[in-house]
């Protein structure tokens, strides 16, 4: 748990072991947001309408399996005009003395004119206790975990998520965002190093006017690690924003994907949509599969998209080791240079601290 913790962020934290809330070790919780247990909020009428089967099951499979078998998670709800001083901060560990298999559901409900700040911590425990359960060495752990997030007009959602899982672990994570009218979704998603394969999954529906979306992105892989990132953006109303900017950092033999996809409806007319995938393929056998789409039905729009692969600069290279710098140093700056258009975007900056901490971390020499 303490390496997912961030250095100086004041937020409230949320432990949750194997996707169930330790409510024990709670603290303070804000005012105006109400946190109850999955298995709480489906038992409340009122509620349980949000835990209907997702209307895209067929199509998408891990979702359809989470749906069919999630047993617990997180229900976050904020009330109309709510404005919580601090972000929550949920740290998710997940632990075994055996081969285990997780589906956590979580739920998050932004009402009218509310803020929501979030940021997700994603560990695996690969010893000793956490939340009282026993963690094994060896276990293989697979995570197959669905988000549902209900932005409502004039509602504001940051969301941060940071995966650092460990060896034997498969994320599989699967967001859903739904936004009303003139309400504003940011996500920030960095995806490090560690576990066997981590697939995400987000899915932001624009179902009303004047909405606005930012979704940004860095993922660095290394060893044999699969990185799979798939983005929908699907404009349905007119006069609505969205802006995708995702980037990866290829090492050793690893494997990296990304398919993003800006879907217009024919009553989507004045959208403004931007989308680009970056990708720095630093190991000899790594390996980049970019496919970015637009997929348009509206006559009066502005999108565009666009993918770059490529290998270091020679040219920047040769002016920093001319300048004296080593030649694994110099690359150690390229590549925080190359994400730092990302790691810019964050607004707090303890967490932005964070990740850069996590990127230098990350980024040994041996590996550049």
């Amino acid at each position: 748990m303490e390496k997912a913790r961030v250095a100086e962020l004041d937020a409230y934290i949320v432990l949750l072991v194997n996707g169930v809330w330790q409510k024990e070790d709670a603290g303070e919780l804000p005012k105006g947001v109400e946190l109850l247990t999955v298995a709480e909020a489906r038992q409340d009428p009122a509620l349980s309408v949000y835990f209907e089967r997702p209307a895209d099951g067929r199509e998408r499979y891990f979702a359809a399996l989470n749906t069919a078998l999630f047993s617990d998670g997180l229900f976050i709800r904020v009330d109309a005009g709510a404005l919580p001083e601090k972000p929550i901060h949920i740290i998710h560990v997940f632990t075994g003395d055996r081969n285990l298999l997780v589906q956590p559901r979580h739920v998050w409900v932004a009402n009218r004119q509310a803020e929501l700040k979030v940021i997700e911590s994603i560990v695996t425990a690969g010893g000793g206790t956490a939340g009282g359960v026993t963690a094994g060495g060896n276990a293989k752990i697979w995570v197959n975990s669905l988000t549902e997030i209900i932005v409502h007009q004039d509602a504001k959602v940051d969301h941060t998520v940071v995966q650092t899982p460990g060896e034997g672990t498969r994320l599989v994570q699967h967001t859903t965002v739904r936004q009303k009218r003139q309400s504003l979704y940011n996500n920030y998603n960095f995806t490090f190093p560690g576990s066997d394969l981590v697939r995400n999954d987000l899915q932001i529906r624009l179902e009303e006017d004047h909405t606005e979306t930012h979704l940004y992105g860095l993922y660095l892989a290394a060893g044999q690690q699969l990185v799979d990132n798939h983005t929908l953006v699907d404009h349905q109303k007119p006069a609505c924003f969205s802006n995708e900017l995702y980037k990866g950092v290829l090492l050793e033999q690893s494997t990296g994907v990304f398919n993003g996809k800006v879907y217009v409806h024919r009553d989507a007319q004045k959208t403004n949509a931007f989308q680009q995938n970056n990708n720095l393929v630093i190991g000899k056998k790594a390996t980049i599969d970019s496919k970015p789409e637009l997929e348009i039905f509206a006559d009066d729009v502005k999108c565009s998209h666009g993918s770059t692969v490529g290998q270091f600069s020679e040219e920047a290279l040769f002016y920093l080791r001319a300048r004296g710098i080593s030649e694994d140093m110099a690359k150690g700056l390229l590549i925080n240079a190359f994400a730092f258009d990302v790691t810019e975007k964050i607004k707090d900056p303890a967490v932005e601290a964070h990740i850069n901490q996590l990127i230098s971390q990350h980024i040994p020499l041996t590996h550049v």
